[in-house]
Parts: C-alpha cells; sequence; structure tokens
C-alpha cells in the first residue's frame, strides 16, 4: 500500500510540474505536439488526483451500509482515471490533429520545446521508476511474474500510473520525432500526425485499464493457484465428505472472499467431538436415562447431546475457516454453509 501511494502522488507532483513546463512551451512555439502533450500532462495531472482519492476512500473502515469495506472503491476511481484518459487525453488529442492536418504551420521556437521534452523526458522517468518499482512489489507479494501481474494482478492502481508514465514517456518521445521531422523537413505535417499517435497510444493504455478495472468491479475470482489450495486442503480434512457451490471473489487489492458449501461427515464430527469431551460420562447418561420407565429422561439427553453436536459441528466450522484463512492470508471473510442434500436421509 505504501508504495502504490508513493508511486501515486510521486506521478501526480511530476505531472504538475511536466504540465506546467510543456503549458509555456505550447504559448511559445503553438506546436501541434506540444498541445497534444499539454492535454497529455492535463489528464495525467487529474487522473492521479484520482487515484490519489481512490487510495484515500479505499482505507474506510467497514460499516453498516459496506459490511465488506471500502477496498472497491480505489477500482471506482481507477476506472473513471481511465474514461478521462480515453475521452480528454486520446479523444481531444486525435480531434485536434485531424483539423490541424491540412492548415498546419511549422511551430515557433521549436528549441524551446525541445529543452521541455527533454526535461518532461528525466521528470516523467523518475516517476516511472517508482512506478515499476511498486509493480514489482506487488507482483512479488502476490507471488506472480511482473508481466502477469500487470494483467492479471489484484491491485490495477500501481498498473495505471506505471502504464500511464510509460504512455507519457513513449509519448515525449513521439513529440521529439515529430518535431525533429518539422525541423529537417520543413513540412508542418508531422506535427499533428504526432498529435495523432499520440492520442491513439492514450487510447490503447485507456481501453488497457478500462478492462483491468472492469474484471474488478464485476467481482473477479481470486487466482487459480489460491483457489486450488483451498480446495485441496478442504477435500482432504476429515470433517469433510464433499464440497458444492465453492466460490471466490476479490474484495480489495490482495483482499478475498471465499465461500462453500459442505457435506459435513457427522460421525467424524461426533467422534471429534467424544474426543475432546470424553465418552464415558455420556455413555453413564444415556445408560442411566434407557433405565427409566418414562421416556422425559432419555428426550432430555438426547436434545442435550444434539445440542453439544451442534455446537461440535460449529467448532468444526471455526477451526476451517481459521485454517484457510492461514493457508491463503489475503482471504478475509470465509463463509462455509452445511449443505443441505436434495434427497431424503437413509
Amino acid at each position: 500500500m505504501y508504495l502504490c501511494q508513493r508511486a501515486v502522488t510521486t506521478a501526480l507532483w511530476c505531472n504538475f510540474l511536466v504540465f506546467s513546463l510543456k503549458f509555456g512551451v505550447w504559448l511559445a512555439s503553438s506546436s501541434h505536439v506540444m498541445l497534444a502533450e499539454v492535454v497529455h500532462s492535463v489528464a495525467d495531472f487529474a487522473n492521479q488526483a484520482l487515484l490519489a482519492y481512490g487510495l484515500s476512500s479505499s482505507r474506510r473502515a467497514p460499516d453498516a451500509i459496506h459490511p465488506y469495506g471500502y477496498s472497491k472503491e480505489r477500482f471506482v476511481w481507477s476506472l473513471i482515471s481511465a474514461v478521462g484518459i480515453f475521452c480528454l487525453g486520446s479523444g481531444a488529442t486525435i480531434v485536434h490533429g485531424v483539423q490541424n492536418l491540412w492548415t498546419s504551420h511549422p511551430p515557433a521556437n521549436i528549441q524551446y520545446a525541445a529543452l521541455v521534452i527533454g526535461g518532461s523526458f528525466i521528470i516523467e522517468g523518475a516517476s516511472l521508476v517508482v512506478a515499476i518499482q511498486a509493480v514489482r512489489k506487488g507482483a512479488a507479494a502476490e507471488g506472480m511474474k511482473v508481466r502477469d501481474y500487470v494483467w492479471r494482478g489484484h491491485d490495477p492502481t500501481s498498473v495505471a500510473v506505471m502504464t500511464e508514465d510509460g504512455a507519457a514517456v513513449t509519448g515525449l518521445a513521439i513529440a521529439a520525432v515529430s518535431l525533429v521531422a518539422v525541423n529537417t523537413t520543413g513540412n508542418a505535417i508531422y506535427d499533428p500526425i504526432g498529435s495523432i499517435i499520440v492520442g491513439n497510444l492514450l487510447g490503447m493504455v485507456a481501453i488497457f485499464l478500462i478492462q483491468r478495472n472492469r474484471h474488478a468491479l464485476i467481482g473477479r475470482a481470486m487466482d487459480d493457484h489460491d483457489m486450488e489450495k483451498v480446495l485441496h486442503f478442504l477435500k482432504n480434512d476429515p470433517v469433510v465428505d464433499s464440497l458444492y457451490d465453492c466460490k471466490s471473489e476479490v474484495i480489495g487489492p490482495g483482499f478475498f472472499r471465499f465461500k462453500a458449501e459442505i457435506d459435513f461427515n457427522g460421525v467424524v464430527v461426533v467422534q471429534n467431538y467424544l474426543n475432546r469431551t470424553g465418552r464415558v460420562e455420556w455413555a453413564r447418561q444415556f445408560r442411566e436415562a434407557a433405565k427409566e420407565k418414562d421416556d422425559t429422561a432419555l428426550l432430555k439427553i438426547m436434545s442435550n447431546y444434539g445440542e453439544e453436536v451442534v455446537t461440535a459441528l460449529g467448532s468444526e466450522v471455526d477451526r476451517l475457516e481459521k485454517e484457510i484463512q492461514e493457508l491463503v492470508p489475503g482471504i478475509r471473510h470465509v463463509d462455509i454453509e452445511a449443505h443441505n442434500p436434495t434427497g431424503p436421509t437413509p
């Protein structure tokens, strides 16, 4: 969480600094590709602000309205951030570039643009390094390769920062190539073409991030490896006869909910209970109650015994839940239900 917050904060202030530099150069040069980079930086700054708010909101404690907490709120703001990139960053940039394809003029003060692109590259590069560190730490924490974590990791926030910073660095390279082409050939069309390319780059990043957050919001299952560990443990526990309707859901970055219906082995549950409490006393009480001519005493002993067996079943459920959480620490909530057989018991 700390590294993710650090990556977002670093990107936020780096983007603000870069935006200020780009805006000043755009005013001096009127370059279309520099305007695209200004819009790009505005979108990035706004998106990092949304991500920072999402991180802050996701830390709120569970309450009566949201008993599982607010961890998914970061996914909401990450999704809004991605939509912002698509609409403001990609859409506006492409439209502006297309509009100026046939009316563009060579930008003035191109040397200032070159200096700002170089400085911005260094600043954005530093922010990208911090974001990559956060992604690597997140991948290590989940036991995944970085590539797999980018596509399937449970925290899209750090991935969003890394991809946005990566797009920013790539966009600056495109802007530099565009301005060099204009300066070398004298043909101003390379300026709006650079703007269009940057816009398409942002569009691809936005679509990727929208997909990542969409999967998180609609309730994605936890990794197959962790799920298999839990199912293997349950199937090999003596009190479990069968498993039904096993489900999992990501409720936050690295936080999961697991649910299963279990057909319990009643014989093992009772044996475990008697091993803990002793058989002799219950056997004595049943023998003495059976000697009575009235069944009242026997029914009372049977009721008491049934109550104890139900309590013993609850203890087994508590034990299974605790051991599941120890097996996969990310599982914060375990819901185990006794399976209700559809047919009559023989």
